[in-house]
């Protein structure tokens, strides 16, 4: 419906408008600063992150109520992935957020994301360019591996403080012993993402066939 259709333009402009924002403040900052500029990344864009992050939740309820047609279990991975990176690792550990792989990290994602919601707003008016196009089902390909990669590189680096300082282990004592030690948790994750990213980059391949198809191609165009 012409509702429906609206609001999902108006979801992916604003997802739009806070991604440039977090890529635009990025290449200026290190255009201005340098190295300097990538140990606070995250004290400078940090907040505007998570909020487009969290928003991004909503593209889950879209699918499970059918205003949008892409494919749930996929777009859930990544997803929850971004979340409890983004929210688990880096957000509860300030030791963290100086570090470059949170730079590198919310590079990747605004890039990917940037071009993404740029190519869905067109799409919401019926408008396919087939350079974007291609740039946004063939880009994605390459950088997911590498944010994945990441993504690991972050978990890894966090761990000796979820040691250090026991955050989020938990030692229950009634009725029964029982404990919960947060770094192993985070060693088992390491291997979900990467079996996760398998799935997902076989979606993508399969998207990308879909959209890039020859026929597909000249319908756009016609």
């Amino acid at each position: 419906s012409f509702t429906m259709s609206t609001y999902l333009f108006m979801y992916d402009l604003m997802q739009f408008c806070g991604h440039s924002w977090i890529f635009t403040n990025m290449i200026i900052r290190f255009m201005s600063f340098g190295k300097d500029s990538l140990a606070d990344t995250f004290y400078s864009i940090g907040l505007v992150m998570r909020f487009c992050q969290l928003l991004s939740v909503l593209e889950i309820l879209h699918i499970l109520i059918g205003i949008d047609k892409s494919r749930l279990f996929p777009r859930v991975l990544q997803i929850t992935e971004r979340i409890i990176v983004l929210f688990v690792v880096i957000n509860s550990q300030e030791e963290v957020q100086g570090k470059y792989i949170v730079c590198v990290l919310f590079f990747l994602w605004n890039v990917l994301d940037v071009v993404r919601y740029t190519y869905n707003m067109l799409a919401r008016m019926g408008i396919y360019y087939l350079p974007l196009t291609w740039l946004n089902f063939s880009l994605c390909i390459l950088l997911y591996p590498l944010s994945v990669l990441a993504k690991a590189f972050a978990i890894c680096v966090s761990l000796p403080y979820f040691e250090s300082f026991g955050t989020y282990s938990i030692k229950l004592l009634f009725p029964f012993a029982f404990s919960i030690y947060f770094p192993y948790i985070l060693k088992a994750y390491l291997l979900v993402l990467f079996i996760g990213m398998c799935f997902i980059v076989q979606n993508l391949f399969s998207e990308r066939k879909a959209h890039l198809g020859t026929g597909n191609i000249k319908k756009k165009r016609s």
